[in-house]
């Protein structure tokens, strides 16, 4: 978890944990994209695709992102990232910190000009790999590769949820940096 020095950003964070805590966790028998087995789960689309939270989480990710010069561009492994580097990108937009955004597909396009990575253009540039919870930090080090493979300097992970499981052993492992705006102490939830 990060503390936001800036009252208004702890604030969106505060506000965003209620709206985790009664919209997207939710109890049972879950399998999680890495396989695990988990007694909830919290889903995050519900939230970085809503128009109460969605704000907060680009303020959030935007404020995390400017702790590394020099970075340009965020965004990951689609879907996830998706809405997180759209809502990053707007907030940032009016900063002395632009940011933009790109999408790493699961594979290459097959048609047109065959592109893994759309958006904003990454060779040479420093951008940040955006998710929205992560298990085992898997998801971000495809995007990596994807990344690394096109020419990309990836300094960072982003999540918004660390679900505390090896995530950020994982992405520190690679050489990157982790940042995450909220953790399971802040859900009142145990990892699993």
């Amino acid at each position: 978890m990060t503390a936001f020095s800036s009252p208004a950003l702890e604030a969106d964070r505060q506000m965003l944990i209620e709206l985790i805590k009664s919209e997207a966790v939710f109890h049972g028998d879950f399998t999680l994209s890495s396989g695990k087995k988990a007694s909830y789960y919290v889903d995050m689309r519900r939230l970085t695709l809503d128009h109460r939270a969605a704000p907060a989480i680009g303020r959030l990710t935007a404020e995390l992102a400017s702790e590394f010069d020099g970075v340009v561009a965020v965004g990951g492994l689609t879907l996830g990232a998706d809405p997180i580097a759209n809502a990053a990108m707007h907030a940032a937009a009016g900063s002395d910190r632009p940011l933009d955004a790109f999408v790493v597909r699961k594979e290459p396009k097959d048609h047109g000009r065959g592109r893994q990575i759309e958006g904003a253009e990454v060779e040479g540039k420093r951008v940040i790999v955006v998710e929205d919870t992560s298990t085992t930090g898997q998801s971000a080090l495809k995007a990596v590769e994807v990344l690394r493979a096109a020419g990309a300097e990836v300094v960072a992970v982003i999540v918004i949820v660390d679900r505390k499981t090896g995530a950020q052993a994982a992405i520190e492992a690679a050489g990157l940096e982790w940042r995450a705006a909220i953790d399971l102490d802040d859900l009142g939830l145990a990892p699993q």
